[in-house]
C-alpha cells in the first residue's frame, strides 16, 4: 500500500507555507493513524512513557531556559508554577501516559446499531476526529497528554504552546516524534505548530479543510481570540471561575476542609475555587473558622460588606470586593467572598457570574443539595466534595484534552471519547431504495 505520509508526485506541497506543509503531514499521518488496533497505539503510547522517563534531564534543561526568561519578564509565581517542569513532573507526566494505554479504545465502539425493518443493519461506530489542533497557553504538560489522547484516538495533533513554554515544548515534542518514529509510526502525527508570532495561530485557525477541529486552552483572551476568528470547528474550552456554596445545613469541619482543599490545594489551575458564598443562617458560626484558615493557607480575601464584618476577630486578610471580583479568576493565592440570604440567592449568583466550569455545594440536607444540582447549568457540580476533582484523571478518563464549558460537541472534562465523531455503516444485501 502506497504510504500517504509523504507529498504525492504532482502535489501543491512545495508551494504551501509552513503551517499549511505541518497541516498537510498532519492530515496524510492522520489517515495512516486511524485504522491502527488498540495494541499497536497502546505500544507507542507506553514507547513514548518509556521515552519520557529516559530524557527527563532533556525536558528539565530545556524548560530551566523558559523558567529564567520567565522570571527575567516578571512573571507570576502562579504562572511560573503551571510552566515548571521538574524530574518529578516528569515521571507524574509519563505515568498518565501509561494511563491513558490502559484505557478502552473508544475507536471502532458500536455507539448504536440495529436491523431496520426492510433488513438493512445500521451501526453508528465512533472514529477518530482526524486532525485535531491545540493552541494552549504555558502548561507543557498539555503537550503530552494532548498527544497522548489524540495518538490512542487515532488522530494526528498539531500543537500550538505559547512562546513562555518555546524551548520545554520543543524538546518534548522531539521525544514524542522520536518515540512514535521509533515505534514504526508516522512521527508526523505529532507536531508543533512552525513559525514565530501570531501569523500561524491565525493561519492554524483559517485551516479549514486541513485541521478538522481546534481545542483553546488557557485564559479568556486566548479562547475568545479563537472562537471568534477561526474557520476551523472550536470546541471551546473555558475559564474556571468556580464556586463554593457552603449551605445553612453545611458541616462546619467539612466546609473547611473542602474550601481549603478548592482554593488552596493548587490555586493555579481552572478548578480551584475564586469565590465562596456562605448562607448567613451559618454565618456567624462559619465565616471566623473560614477566614483563619483562608490566612493559614495564605489567601487573601475580597469580601462583601458581610465578610468585612467578620474579619476583625480574625487573622485573615480581607480587602473590600469590587465587581470585577465575582467575575474573576484569580488563578492565585485570592477568593472572593459574600454572604447570601438563600440557596436560591447563591444560585442567583452563580448563575450571574459563573464560567459554567464547576461549582460545590457543602450540606447536609438531601434536599438543598438536589435543588443546587437542578438549578446550577456549569459542566460539573459537587456535593460535599472539592472543585478540585473536576478534572480528567480524577474522573478516571486518563489525562484530558481540555475542560468543556459548552454543550456540543463535548462538555466537562474532555477523554477519549470525546476526541471521536461517528459515522454510520449501511450493510444490505442489494438493498435498493424504492
Amino acid at each position: 500500500m502506497t504510504s500517504l505520509s509523504s507529498p504525492l508526485p504532482g502535489s501543491p506541497y512545495d508551494s504551501m507555507s509552513p503551517v499549511a506543509q505541518a497541516a498537510y503531514r498532519a492530515r496524510s499521518a492522520a489517515a495512516d493513524i486511524a485504522p491502527l488496533p488498540r495494541a499497536t497505539k497502546d505500544d507507542v503510547l507506553l514507547s513514548i512513557a518509556d521515552a519520557l522517563e529516559v530524557r527527563t534531564s532533556e525536558a528539565v534543561e530545556a524548560n530551566q531556559l523558559d523558567i529564567a526568561r520567565a522570571r527575567k519578564a516578571g512573571t507570576s509565581e502562579a504562572i511560573i508554577d503551571r510552566l515548571t517542569l521538574t524530574p518529578d513532573r516528569m515521571r507524574a507526566i509519563a505515568s498518565d501516559v501509561r494511563d491513558v494505554a490502559a484505557l478502552p479504545d473508544p475507536v471502532g465502539e458500536v455507539v448504536r446499531g440495529s436491523t431496520l425493518p426492510n433488513g438493512i443493519d445500521l451501526r453508528q461506530v465512533r472514529v477518530p476526529l482526524g486532525v485535531v489542533g491545540i493552541i494552549y497557553e504555558a502548561r507543557p504538560n498539555v503537550t503530552v497528554d494532548a498527544a497522548a489522547l489524540c495518538l490512542k484516538s487515532g488522530n494526528a495533533v498539531l500543537l500550538r504552546g505559547s512562546s513562555s513554554a518555546r524551548d520545554s515544548n520543543t524538546a518534548l515534542v522531539r521525544v514524542l516524534r522520536d518515540a512514535v518514529g521509533g515505534a514504526g509510526q508516522p512521527a508526523d502525527a505529532v507536531q508543533l505548530v512552525p513559525g514565530e508570532g501570531r501569523e500561524p495561530v491565525r493561519e492554524l485557525m483559517r485551516a479549514r479543510g486541513m485541521v478538522d477541529v481546534l481545542i483553546p486552552r488557557g485564559g479568556a483572551s486566548l479562547i475568545r481570540t479563537v472562537v471568534e476568528g477561526s474557520t476551523v470547528p472550536v470546541i471551546e474550552t473555558g475559564t474556571g471561575n468556580c464556586h463554593v456554596y457552603v449551605d445553612a445545613a453545611a458541616d462546619l469541619d467539612m466546609a473547611v476542609d473542602i474550601l481549603i482543599n478548592s482554593k488552596a490545594q493548587r490555586p493555579s489551575v481552572c478548578n480551584a475555587a475564586e469565590t465562596l458564598l456562605v448562607h448567613r443562617d451559618i454565618a456567624d458560626a462559619f465565616l471566623p473558622r473560614a477566614l483563619d484558615a483562608l490566612a493559614a493557607a495564605g489567601v487573601t480575601v475580597h469580601g462583601d460588606p458581610r465578610v468585612l464584618g467578620h474579619a476583625a476577630t480574625t487573622k485573615a486578610t480581607v480587602v473590600e470586593a469590587t465587581v470585577d471580583d465575582w467575575e474573576t479568576e484569580y488563578l492565585s493565592h485570592d477568593i472572593a467572598a459574600a454572604v447570601v440570604d438563600s440557596l436560591d440567592a447563591a444560585v442567583a449568583h452563580i448563575r450571574l457570574w459563573s464560567s459554567g466550569h464547576t461549582e460545590a455545594i457543602v450540606t447536609g440536607s438531601q434536599q438543598a443539595a438536589r435543588r443546587f444540582t437542578q438549578l446550577v447549568d456549569s459542566t460539573t457540580v459537587a456535593v460535599n466534595a472539592s472543585t478540585r476533582f473536576t478534572d480528567g484523571g480524577q474522573f478516571g478518563f486518563g489525562a484530558e484534552i481540555g475542560i468543556s464549558t459548552q454543550k456540543l460537541h463535548a462538555r466537562g472534562p474532555m477523554g477519549l471519547p470525546e476526541l471521536t465523531t461517528t459515522k454510520y455503516i449501511v450493510t444490505g444485501d442489494g438493498h435498493t431504495r424504492g
